[in-house]
């Protein structure tokens, strides 16, 4: 009886029906967009450390857990792979720089980062050859380099860095094609360790008698789940180093919680809004029909039938626009460029969707309970 209640109601008024569903999707697109916005700026923040497939991330104990304020000297290195439970240990460098381009494109912003061949820290190829030796010209790209550049495998490419003041180019050679890798907002170059170490921007090239530096260690372990004894084994065996996990060092990273916080801000009000404007609809809905409530009640439907139109009805409209929100995310998305960090995932996507499915219902549970307290007789005016 309620189902056909309330498809009967949706039908006949089904013009007033379908515009509340345009809203419900506008407002729908401004969650998935936010939702989108909030991801792909995580990930090109985040994507490198993301995908590290290590257990521990180390740093210098002062750096207070950043990047490139943390330097970590070469003689420390052995130092953290004699402790025991360390499987392996790779040194990573953090550095920028730009991809010049001979036919006068604007130059492209990277993330050079500097490997040990075969170290942990080392990006999965998914096309071409892992970097073979320490030093040299080879070097691996990321995804996005190719995206943005259109380079291939046996490029070349020109990498300019700033050293002492003065502009430096290098020519190096791609001989390795990686996922999506980026970090701080840029795609990622994968280079040899010392030939990082020479060419990155405020480097000393060909600093012999300078230390050799890196960032940060990645760790992996012979016991994984080992993971908070050997942080305590390691800085209690090693000094001046700080180890934590990876998703610690994500959080770390200068204005990632903030960005986070904000973009989600941004969506809790999106689903307030949500709340609020389906609660008004249905609540005028629901004032708007009290007399045929009051005739469905005085020939006796109960107040379960009642309500339970009214949830269809709010279910069926709320799910409506939302599929047309989706539909309409979808088609402008596909006309978005490639540079603006917008990642619609199937995990924010979900729970955007879920979300908004809950918040239907629960702003228009005030007009359900309006719709149970309609009195036949006052309803139809015969009340004294």
């Amino acid at each position: 009886m309620f189902i056909f209640l309330a498809s009967r109601e949706i039908w006949r008024n089904k013009g007033r029906f379908f515009l509340f569903s345009l809203v419900i999707a506008l407002i729908t697109v401004l969650v998935l967009f936010v939702s989108a916005l909030a991801e792909g700026l995580a990930l090109a923040n985040k994507e490198y450390l993301d995908k590290l497939e290590v257990d521990l991330l180390v740093f210098e104990d002062t750096a207070e857990l950043s990047a490139s304020a943390s330097m970590i000297g070469r003689s420390l290195l052995n130092d953290i792979r004699r402790v025991d439970g360390v499987e392996e240990i790779g040194p990573i460098g953090f550095s920028v720089g730009s991809i010049i381009f001979q036919d006068d494109r604007e130059a492209l912003d990277v993330s050079l980062i500097g490997i040990e061949a075969g170290a942990p820290g080392e990006p999965p190829v998914v096309a071409g050859e892992y970097l073979q030796v320490n030093r040299g010209n080879d070097v691996v790209v990321d995804a996005n380099v190719v995206a943005a550049a259109g380079i291939s495998l046996g490029d070349e490419i020109i990498i300019k860095t700033i050293q002492n003041g003065e502009e430096e180019f290098n020519i190096v050679t791609v001989v390795g094609l990686a996922e999506g890798q980026e970090y701080l907002y840029a795609p990622s170059i994968f280079l040899p360790y010392r030939t990082w170490d020479k060419i990155r921007s405020g480097g000393m090239s060909g600093g012999g008698l300078v230390e050799l530096n890196s960032n940060v260690v990645a760790v992996t372990l012979v016991d994984p789940t080992a993971v908070d004894m050997m942080i305590e084994q390691l800085e209690a065996q090693v000094d001046n180093i700080h180890a934590v996990t990876p998703q610690t060092a994500i959080e770390s990273i200068p204005g990632f919680q903030v960005q986070q916080s904000t973009l989600n801000t941004q969506r809790g009000f999106a689903l307030l809004i949500s709340v609020l404007v389906i609660g008004g609809f249905f609540q005028i809905q629901t004032l708007q029909k009290v007399p045929q409530i009051g005739v469905l009640k005085a020939i006796g439907t109960d107040n379960s039938t009642v309500a339970a139109a009214a949830v269809l009805q709010i279910i069926l409209t709320t799910a409506f626009g939302i599929f047309l929100g989706a539909v309409f995310s979808w088609g402008i998305s596909l006309g978005i460029p490639s540079s603006v960090p917008i990642v619609f995932s199937l995990r924010s996507v979900g729970l955007a969707v879920a979300l908004l499915m809950l918040m239907g219902p629960a702003g228009g549970l005030v007009s359900v309970r309006a719709a149970v307290r309609v009195e036949p007789l006052r309803a139809l005016g015969l009340s004294s």
